[in-house]
C-alpha cells in the first residue's frame, strides 16, 4: 500500500535496441504514479554489465520507485537493482537467470559464436520493409522502423553478448516476472514463476498494453494482480 499518500515513481526500461517509445500507451492513475522512461545508452569499449547498469542509475532521480524492464532491459534492470532501494521490481518478456535462457543462447555463449551474428542488418530495417509482402508482414516491419531505432553496431554487438553471457545463477527474491505464453525470444516453456499473459508475445507490452494498463497498478503496489471478488 501506498505510505502517506506518495507518488510511486515508475521507470520503464526498454528491450534491446527498442526506443521508449515502446510505451506510449501505458497508462497509470496519475494520482498514484508518475511514468519515467529510460532510455539506452552507447556502451563505452569494455564496459562491463555493472558498470553499464551503474551508469543507468544515473538517470534515477527519486527513492522507492518501480523499476519495470522489457526483454534484455529487463535483464539490466535486475543488474540496477542491486544498487537501489526500490518499491517493486518487474521484468516482462525477458528472464530471471541463465537457466531461463533458451538454449540456442546457452548453446551460443558455450561456443562464443555471438560474433559470428550479423548485427549489422539493423541498419537495413528500411529495406525490409520496402521487400515485406502481404499485411501482416508490412505492419511488422512498420513496428520494427518505429520502435527498433538505436543501429550502433557496438551497442547491439555489446547488448548480444551480455545478454547470452548473463550468469545470473538464481532469481532475485520478490521480482515480478510477467511472461506471454506465445514468446519465441525467450519461450515459455522455459520460463518458472511469472505471472502468464495467454497469447501474449515477446512483444505484448507494444500490442497488448491494455492489458497492463489495467494490471500493472497492482502489481507495482502490492506484487500481485487484483483479484475480483
Amino acid at each position: 500500500m501506498l505510505i502517506n499518500n506518495k507518488i510511486v515513481h515508475v521507470y520503464f526500461m526498454p528491450g534491446m535496441a527498442a526506443n521508449p517509445s515502446i510505451f506510449e500507451h501505458i497508462k497509470l492513475p496519475e494520482d498514484k504514479f508518475r511514468i519515467h522512461w529510460l532510455e539506452w545508452l552507447i556502451p563505452e569499449p569494455n564496459e562491463s554489465l555493472k558498470e553499464y547498469a551503474l551508469r543507468m542509475n544515473s538517470f534515477i532521480e527519486h527513492d522507492n520507485i518501480a523499476l519495470i524492464g522489457v526483454s534484455f532491459g529487463g535483464m539490466v534492470v535486475q543488474e540496477m537493482s542491486k544498487y537501489l532501494k526500490l518499491k517493486r521490481l518487474i521484468i516482462i518478456s525477458s528472464v530471471k537467470s541463465r537457466r531461463e535462457l533458451p538454449r540456442r543462447m546457452r548453446y551460443a555463449s558455450n561456443k562464443g559464436l555471438v560474433k559470428f551474428i550479423p548485427t549489422s542488418l539493423l541498419n537495413h530495417i528500411d529495406k525490409f520493409e520496402k521487400l515485406a509482402f502481404g499485411d501482416f508482414l508490412k505492419k511488422r516491419a512498420e513496428l520494427y522502423k518505429k520502435y527498433l531505432s538505436i543501429r550502433d553496431v557496438n551497442y547491439v554487438d555489446w547488448a548480444l553478448k551480455n545478454m547470452i553471457n548473463w550468469d545470473r545463477k538464481n532469481p532475485i527474491p520478490g521480482i515480478v516476472h510477467i511472461h506471454g505464453d506465445q514468446d519465441i525470444v525467450f519461450p515459455y516453456k522455459y520460463i518458472n514463476g511469472c505471472i502468464t499473459v495467454k497469447g501474449g508475445t515477446h512483444i505484448m507490452v507494444v500490442n497488448r498494453f491494455r492489458w497492463f494498463n489495467v494490471h500493472l497498478p497492482s502489481l507495482i503496489l502490492k506484487g500481485k494482480m487484483q483479484t475480483k471478488n
